[in-house]
């Protein structure tokens, strides 16, 4: 996530607010107020007339050449950031009085196996708005409130058997910092049995950095942002999936919402569904098609060493397509792991405000919303009834995934 900034204040837009509106701005700009600027490299393009705190210019009236971000997310720039190589004894200790038992580590059979989610429930919920940062979010925390109400009224979750994380807390243990989110996560599912629930909700920045292991068909790793990410550094989907999804056995639920940029692949969950029910394969046909276009021009050219590396980023992307069903054994489990994330990897999510919510990521709300208005739907239902309250106003576009193949036509719970 990533909102619009003043030069001085900060608020819904990129422009100066006037004096007096809560939060510092008023959400509709006057006409003859112009946006700042973006960052060097980003497009300029006019506001949507749609954007309920956007503003469209008349048509014979000054056009403008930068969209508040308020309905956009942006991960911080990555430059100065430390990737974090994880080895499960990089998890440190939980805090005193989290009772955490080592689940076993376990082969995984070819077979996956559902759960009644009857058994233990516990949930984590962690909300993120970066208080004093220059990439200050709003609706992140108020995401967390929501969500956990929700949670608990809805799907018999119990206070006692959650942890919240947010920047606003004066406990030190229950700051998002880098520390106190994985051992947070390793608290969530550990000793799982079978027929248990375990619910995660990510609610901040997220992220991208180039893949080191080789596991990501488009050469990147999706990432979250702690608190303390400027020294401590992200948390890699790599490492969300050692902690959260191997250790789960057959029959374990876990389900995640991530309301955060670039979180279609958050959890490395090999199975990623269309809203037509379908599962989403690499593209590798467009690939091929850049790649033997590039090393064409290239050899008209004389340019030998083009002539190869467009063949060569081709022949990379081939071998990433033959190894789907390796990729499908290591990151598949015998658990039954779901993932609703708000957008696909390429996309960011929403910052904004919505009637009754206030502050709010678009994810979140349309979870929220999806199920209030149809608590009885099935999985390829709900991922169409979030697609379409976020396509009334955003493009971001949510994904859901599995560790397993899923038959969408039952009954979404947790």
């Amino acid at each position: 996530m990533y909102p619009g900034q003043y030069s001085q204040q900060q608020g819904y837009g990129g422009y100066a607010p006037p004096q007096g509106y809560p939060y510092g701005g008023n959400p509709y700009p006057p006409p003859d107020q112009q946006y700042y600027a973006p960052p060097p490299g980003q497009p300029y393009y006019p506001p949507p007339a749609s954007s309920p705190y956007g503003y469209a210019p008349p048509a014979d009236g000054p056009q403008y050449g930068y969209a508040p971000q308020q309905q956009q997310q942006y991960a911080p720039p990555a430059h100065s950031i430390p990737q974090q190589t994880f080895t499960p004894a990089d998890v440190p200790p939980p805090p005193e009085g989290w009772a955490v038992r080592e689940s076993p580590k376990r082969d995984r059979p070819a077979d996956f196996k559902l759960s009644n989610c009857q058994g233990r429930k516990r949930a984590l919920f962690i909300g993120i708005n970066y208080f004093g940062q220059s990439s200050e979010l709003r609706g992140c925390i108020n995401d967390v409130k929501n969500i956990k109400s929700f949670v608990i009224e809805r799907f018999g979750f119990k206070e006692d058997d959650t942890i919240t994380l947010t920047d606003d807390q004066e406990d030190p243990t229950r700051i998002p910092t880098h520390a106190n989110i994985l051992a947070a996560m390793k608290w969530l599912v550990h000793d799982a049995r079978p027929d248990d629930s375990f619910f995660f909700h990510y609610s901040g920045h997220g992220g991208q950095v180039a893949d080191e292991d080789g596991d990501e068909d488009d050469g990147y790793d999706e990432t979250i942002y702690p608190v303390d990410h400027e020294k401590a550094g992200v948390i890699i989907d790599d490492t969300m999936h050692e902690i959260m999804v191997n250790p789960l056995p057959a029959g374990c639920r876990l389900t995640a919402i991530m309301d955060c940029c670039h979180s279609g692949s958050a959890l490395d969950l090999p199975y990623i569904y269309s809203t037509t029910g379908d599962i989403k394969e690499p593209n590798i046909l467009a690939d091929v098609g850049t790649g033997v276009l590039a090393a064409g021009m290239a050899y008209m050219n004389g340019d030998m060493g083009g002539l190869f590396r467009g063949l060569g980023g081709l022949g990379k992307k081939l071998m990433a397509h033959k190894n789907r069903d390796k990729d499908l054994e290591k990151k598949s489990s015998q658990a039954d792991c779901i993932m609703l994330s708000g957008c696909k990897d390429t996309q960011t999510s929403a910052d904004t405000h919505e009637q009754g919510f206030g502050m709010t990521g678009a994810m979140t709300f349309s979870f929220i919303s999806a199920l209030t208005a149809n608590p009885h739907q099935s999985y390829l239902e709900l991922l169409n009834s979030i697609r379409d309250i976020l396509r009334s106003k955003y493009e971001q576009k949510p994904q859901l995934s599995s560790s397993h193949p899923v038959d969408l036509s039952l009954i979404f719970t947790m």
